[in-house]
């Protein structure tokens, strides 16, 4: 097991983004969510539900259910998570006991959204930050090295029984509302943890292999990577092949269309397809 990083735990960075995250979850949930009993995934939707069932705060819910997590966060991540995540928690559960939000609208539609974006943006600002507040991630990937289901099906399967937990407590209305409070928070994580500027890498194939390279470097200002093929074995031409350049770059979304343009310029025929990419480090990565 890794030692504890101290300087990373008390950076700057890392408390700026955890606080930041915790406060807008608190948002969230006081301001939108629990008050309507609208549940998000996680450990935060079971909270709420466990709630409308006893009568217990939920600051000690938060804590109580996150214990799993914070016990494999310290043995299979590290201790320096495990005490990142611990922070995290502490303080969301703490602000939830002490701090008071009215809640903002009474409109089921602008609850849900706003409440999933809030909590959304807490929770991908935290894992910025080098914790979570949410457990259940860290609990499925264990659950999956003892299973033969992925990952992400465990995590589905989870939400998917406290969404019907909602449903069966606080009606069929609140279940449905809260599928889409968990689609808009999971989609606002992804944006603050991953970035807007989500990077692409588009394959180009042509004959005019070398006019399409000189266009994307030097009208585009974009390295490229060379693959070494062979195209042609057609339907009806099989035995018909020619060697040939396969080009990689890799691009923005708001760069797709006028590469694409360019290409389709030189070539009308080219084959073209794209590769979403979760991250990229190195190399030339420019942002036209």
């Amino acid at each position: 097991m890794k030692k504890i990083s101290w300087k990373s735990v008390f950076s700057l960075r890392s408390l700026t983004f955890t606080v930041l995250g915790v406060a807008l979850a608190i948002i969230g949930l006081q301001g939108f969510m629990v008050p309507n009993n609208f549940l998000d995934g996680g450990v935060t939707g079971i909270s709420i539900l466990v709630k409308g069932f006893a009568d217990i705060h939920i600051s000690i819910l938060l804590i109580v259910f996150n214990i799993p997590f914070l016990i494999l966060g310290f043995r299979k991540i590290s201790k320096t998570f495990g005490i990142q995540a611990t922070l995290a928690v502490l303080l969301l559960a703490v602000g939830m006991y002490f701090i008071q939000i009215p809640v903002f609208t009474s409109d089921k539609v602008l609850i849900a959204v706003f409440g999933g974006f809030f909590i959304g943006l807490g929770i991908g600002f935290v894992i910025r930050g080098g914790g979570v507040i949410d457990g259940l991630e860290v609990i499925a990937q264990y659950t999956e090295r003892k299973s033969a289901f992925t990952s992400g099906e465990i995590i589905l399967a989870l939400n998917t029984l406290i969404i019907i937990g909602a449903a069966y407590k606080f009606g069929l209305e609140t279940g449905m509302y809260s599928i889409l409070v968990y689609f808009t928070a999971m989609k606002t994580t992804d944006y603050v943890v991953d970035g807007f500027e989500e990077f692409t890498a588009l394959h180009i194939i042509s004959k005019d292999s070398e006019l399409i390279k000189k266009a994307i470097v030097l009208d585009f200002n974009k390295a490229i990577t060379i693959y070494k093929g062979e195209r042609g074995y057609l339907p009806g031409s099989f035995d018909i092949k020619s060697d040939c350049d396969v080009i990689m770059t890799v691009v923005t979304r708001l760069e797709i269309h006028r590469i694409r343009e360019a290409v389709s310029r030189i070539d009308p025929k080219a084959f073209i397809y794209v590769q979403s990419i979760k991250e990229v480090r190195g190399g030339l990565v420019n942002k036209n």
